[in-house]
């Protein structure tokens, strides 16, 4: 698939306080953003749902236990030009709305070093209006990460100058519940030392959504695999290569009620069976060949359909190499293109 020039990837440098970090996020994405509020089917579908009380008291939760973050959205609404509560419930969506537009699909292919591939699947208005952003947020890891209009990074893919790499996946547990919400706590592990810290702060806090993670980190040789909800935390460690698409599958966290949609119980089959198919060789081909598989012709890996069935696009793929000193990796805005971005020093594009 070609992408014309006008809906390729950015990359964006922003540095400063936590409040002029989401200041300057929310000035890249204002644009695309109001567009979005004044025509998206999810914007109502939120709007319906802002006398939810939990919201309330997810606020209280991030403003007492991570004023940080609670700084980047205050600096996000400024840069936005558009309310707090607007931003922060934007903020909540995935936590108070199950089918919030948010998908995903990730290779975790295990070796030395570890290979990770993500599809990051969003809303198709958003295609060519994100980014690569390196974020130097003061007090915290030097990042970059896939970044959407209007939202606090970390929900989606990145890597840290802590040599930890995330990717995320969105799912659907019906039971939630009153805590931090599932994006504060993505973007938290952003600044997370190392592995085990992350898993701490997941199970130190109360949480309000739910989220699937893939974590590793250069010279850590667990490759970990994270289911968390507003009930559980599930860890498991990848010994052998497995696929996730955007639900919960792991033994315990996998039986609770939930919304699986067609597209993302016949992407896990898929994933599963090219997994038996493709070349072991290479690992970083066979993350792409997944990812970008479309046999499918209703219900592909890599989405591309405006009238996606849960109006979700592949907006750009990623695949990490996580090694015993050193992250690389490679972000592509269309498949079977030359990547958009090299990333060999971890958090820089690197030219040619």
């Amino acid at each position: 698939m070609l992408r014309d020039a006008g809906r390729r990837l950015s990359f964006i440098d922003v540095a400063g306080s936590p409040h002029e970090v989401g200041a300057a996020l929310g000035r890249f994405g204002r644009a695309a953003l109001h567009d979005h509020f004044r025509t998206s089917a999810a914007w109502r579908e939120l709007n319906a749902r802002r006398a939810d009380p939990r919201i309330g008291a997810m606020a209280t939760i991030v403003r007492g236990r991570f004023p940080r973050y609670w700084a980047e959205l205050q600096g996000l609404a400024v840069g936005l030009e558009l309310a707090f509560d607007d931003v922060f419930l934007w903020n909540c969506r995935g936590d108070i709305w199950a089918m919030a537009p948010d998908g995903c699909t990730t290779v975790q292919l295990p070796g030395s070093p570890h290979v990770i591939g993500h599809n990051e699947d969003g809303d198709p208005d958003f295609a060519g209006h994100c980014a690569l952003a390196r974020v130097t947020s003061e007090g915290g890891n030097e990042f970059t990460a896939f970044v959407y209009p209007g939202s606090l990074p970390g929900h989606t893919f990145a890597a840290t100058s802590a040599g930890l790499v995330q990717t995320v996946n969105n799912t659907r547990p019906l039971a939630g519940g009153a805590g931090a919400p599932r994006m504060v706590l993505a973007r938290a592990v952003l600044d997370a030392a190392d592995l085990d810290a992350a898993l701490a702060l997941l199970e130190s806090v109360p949480r309000a959504g739910a989220f699937h993670l893939t974590l590793a980190q250069a010279g850590d040789e667990r490759l970990l695999s994270v289911e968390f909800t507003a009930q559980a935390l599930s860890v498991d460690r990848v010994e052998a290569a497995r696929v996730h698409s955007n639900h919960l599958i792991h033994a315990d966290t996998g039986r609770m009620s939930q919304i699986v949609t067609g597209s993302s119980g016949v992407r896990q089959r898929r994933g599963e069976a090219l997994l038996d198919h493709t070349p072991q060789s290479n690992p970083q081909s066979r993350a792409l060949g997944i990812l970008w598989d479309a046999a499918d012709p209703e219900l592909p890996i890599y989405r591309t359909d405006p009238a996606d069935s849960d109006v979700e696009n592949t907006l750009a793929s990623a695949v990490f190499r996580v090694g015993a000193d050193k992250v690389e990796w490679a972000v592509y805005d269309a498949a079977y293109e030359a990547a958009r971005f090299d990333m060999r020093d971890g958090l820089v594009p690197v030219a040619g």
